[in-house]
């Protein structure tokens, strides 16, 4: 059973298209670069997969099940296991790491002992169990991005979408992230990345999506940035 896949999926605006029949599956627990110039259609694709856009034409399945179908208890559900890295990050800047992370486990309805207990868990597995206390200005670019990541871990996610998350940093946090994203990956949670970054890609070498003009022209288990 495929994870997610996409059928004909096409978004519009003022009758221009900013995806056309996008057709693709992923397994569970897959790694896939999506790549491609700015304005191609990777944030709108990530979008529809959250339901936080429509499609114009198509169907979107996680897990079988017809997003576009889903009741609004269920697109809550839908919203915690496919989990998003922004490439700024969003944190809420009056909220330490710690809380940062509690406040996902809150909204996502578990309890004060568990938040207690897995919190720091997340943020150890990140590497910032010496930053719980620690405010966004306090952080750096690289752990600001960590942080975002354990509030993602910690709704337990099966599918991470992370767009551009290493936009904003210099080459050694880029390379940390995408080690802690591989490291994700290794665990069983299958990963979308969205990136310009021909390197990160190119060493990578894992399966990669290529979207030029809203269409895929690429798609290869083992490929390069190529555009």
């Amino acid at each position: 059973m495929s994870l997610l896949y996409l059928k004909n999926v096409s978004k519009d605006y003022n009758d221009s298209f900013v995806l056309e029949n996008v057709t693709f599956e992923m397994e569970p627990g897959e790694f896939i670069s999506l790549v491609g110039r700015s304005g191609v259609g990777k944030t709108t694709l990530f979008k529809i997969l959250i339901k936080e856009e429509k499609s114009t034409k198509g169907r979107v399945f996680f897990n079988d099940k017809d997003i576009a179908k889903l009741k609004p208890k269920e697109l809550t559900y839908l919203r915690r296991k496919i989990g998003m890295i922004f490439q700024d990050f969003k944190l809420l800047v009056n909220r330490t790491a710690f809380e940062n992370v509690a406040f996902a486990m809150e909204v996502a309805g578990y309890s004060y002992e568990s938040i207690k207990k897995d919190v720091p868990e997340f943020l150890k597995l990140v590497g910032l169990e010496n930053r719980l206390n620690h405010f966004p200005y306090q952080l750096s670019a690289g752990e600001k991005q960590r942080v975002v990541i354990a509030r993602v871990l910690a709704q337990r996610p099966e599918l991470i979408l992370a767009d551009e998350p290493t936009g904003n940093l210099d080459p050694i946090n880029t390379w940390e992230i995408i080690k802690l994203l591989l490291k994700i990956n290794e665990f069983g949670t299958a990963i979308i990345l969205a990136t310009h970054d021909k390197e990160v890609v190119n060493t990578l070498g894992k399966r990669v999506i290529s979207l030029e003009g809203g269409k895929i022209i690429r798609d290869e288990k083992e490929g390069k940035y190529l555009i």
